[in-house]
């Protein structure tokens, strides 16, 4: 695939980047690069290769799943300046 310089311009609009025209041409090469690296790697046969979330089979330790601190809702809702039922108020900052 051979990109042209209006390619490449479009390409920059659509990424809302900024490209100097005297450095079309090498912004043309690389990106020929890339797609030539996607056709490369969607060439390669992956049948019956497993989808996995991580390269080592790493098992996380979790720990178990307690409440360890107390409500402290009706405390903390003390302090603030307007609450109404059970929501704090705050000023309209969005008109």
């Amino acid at each position: 695939m051979s990109l042209e310089t209006d390619d490449v311009r479009a390409i920059a609009h659509l990424a809302r980047v900024a490209i100097d025209d005297d450095r079309l041409p090498e912004y043309a090469a690389n990106l020929e690069n890339v797609l030539q690296l996607a056709a490369q790697m969607d060439a390669v046969d992956t049948q019956g290769v497993h989808p996995m979330a991580h390269p080592l089979e790493a098992v996380q330790r979790l720990r178990e799943d307690a409440v360890t601190e107390s409500d402290q809702h009706a405390q903390f809702q003390q302090s603030a300046p307007a609450v109404e039922d059970g929501l704090y108020l705050v000023p309209k900052v969005i008109e």
